[in-house]
């Protein structure tokens, strides 16, 4: 699996990725720490990368569009640490097979993981 981290996750989910067997490129090494939602849903589309983030408007903008793509890993309900983060991000890839991530919007929070299917339904 490839991903796009966005500008709230922490770099430190690279080498998480790494251990799995994954990789990953966050949004500032691509000089798109200024860039819009859509244009790194864009991105991450057309270069077949899951985006994780912390950005609550991805989901939004996945429903709205009725895409099939990109998969999307969002944790939400509160502030992680980078520990916390890189221990969640490692709960999901021991739990869910990276092929779902690819097609589906998956929730993390402290107490669980949630996978949506895409596309979503508009709110």
């Amino acid at each position: 699996m490839r991903a796009l981290l966005d500008m709230p996750v922490s770099m430190a989910l690279i080498p998480v990725l790494e251990e799995f067997g994954h990789s990953g490129v966050h949004a500032y090494h691509l000089g798109k720490e200024r860039a819009l939602d859509r244009e790194l849903l864009e991105i991450a589309g057309n270069e077949n990368r899951v985006v994780i983030t912390a950005d609550l408007d991805f989901p939004r903008l996945l429903a709205l569009s009725s895409a099939r793509g990109p998969g999307l890993i969002l944790f939400r309900s509160g502030n992680y640490s980078e520990m916390e983060m890189c221990a969640l991000l490692r709960k999901v890839l021991e739990t869910v097979e990276p092929e779902t991530l690819e097609r589906s919007v998956c929730v993390v929070d402290k107490k669980r993981v949630r996978i949506r299917p895409l596309p979503l339904r508009a709110l």
